[in-house]
């Protein structure tokens, strides 16, 4: 993770593998933008562990380390076929399986303090729609799920919401899709090759980065 820079630092981060497989594409897609300038921005990628509570710790050391001016969490959505950046981060872990040190908590809080719900500070829907553009599979998500993909979302915008990053920070989280040879049993579920998944979040970098206001107009309309 590149820490000192005279640009300024976007944190990318990613997690572990967890469920049995081998990789998670989400830290892949971390690491390999790890270094990269995209916006006059330095892109910092480090990789989470998948479990609830250390993932945030981890990520308070990052944030700390790094002070970036754009904070994008990337989480693994199995069930997705296409890049989808997360609308609204809730209050609740709720768990369907374990995560990677066994804990699985049930209708328990990200953060005792903490509101309802945080949303996505980043342009969501220009996001998606420039991916669209460049010809990869990309649509806004309105729920990031309960297990630890929505517990880092809501971490990351309590921290922003705080004044933890550089002044004026933004930040929020991205789903992608399983590669094609993850896509399992189910024959509705492709999966996107990773270096189309590099190019797409790098992409939704830039158009963070560059982008002050979102676009304006209903899901069905980015397309």
């Amino acid at each position: 993770m590149a820490s000192k820079h005279s640009t300024p630092l976007i944190l990318l981060t990613g997690f572990e593998p967890f469920e049995n497989d081998p990789i998670n594409p989400a830290w892949e897609i971390a690491r390999a933008l790890d270094g990269e300038v995209i916006a006059g921005a330095t892109v910092c990628g480090v990789e989470l562990p998948c479990v609830f509570g250390d993932s945030i710790a981890r990520l308070d050391e990052a944030i700390a380390q790094v002070r970036p001016v754009l904070i994008v969490s990337l989480g693994f959505a199995g069930n997705r076929n296409e890049i989808t950046p997360e609308r609204v981060a809730i209050n609740l872990d709720d768990a369907r399986i374990p995560d990677n040190a066994g804990k699985q908590p049930i209708d328990a809080v990200v953060l005792e303090d903490g509101p309802p719900a945080y949303f996505s500070t980043l342009p969501i829907k220009a996001m998606a729609k420039a991916m669209l553009d460049a010809g990869i599979a990309a649509s806004v998500s309105n729920t990031a799920g309960t297990f630890v993909c929505n517990h880092i979302f809501y971490a990351v915008m309590d921290r922003l919401a705080k004044g933890a990053a550089a002044p004026g920070a933004r930040g929020g989280f991205i789903h992608i899709p399983p590669l094609p040879d993850q896509h399992g049993k189910r024959p509705d579920i492709a999966g996107i090759d990773l270096q189309t998944q590099i190019a797409g979040i790098r992409i939704a970098l830039e158009v963070a980065m560059t982008t002050t206001q979102d676009l304006r107009v209903t899901a069905g309309q980015i397309s």
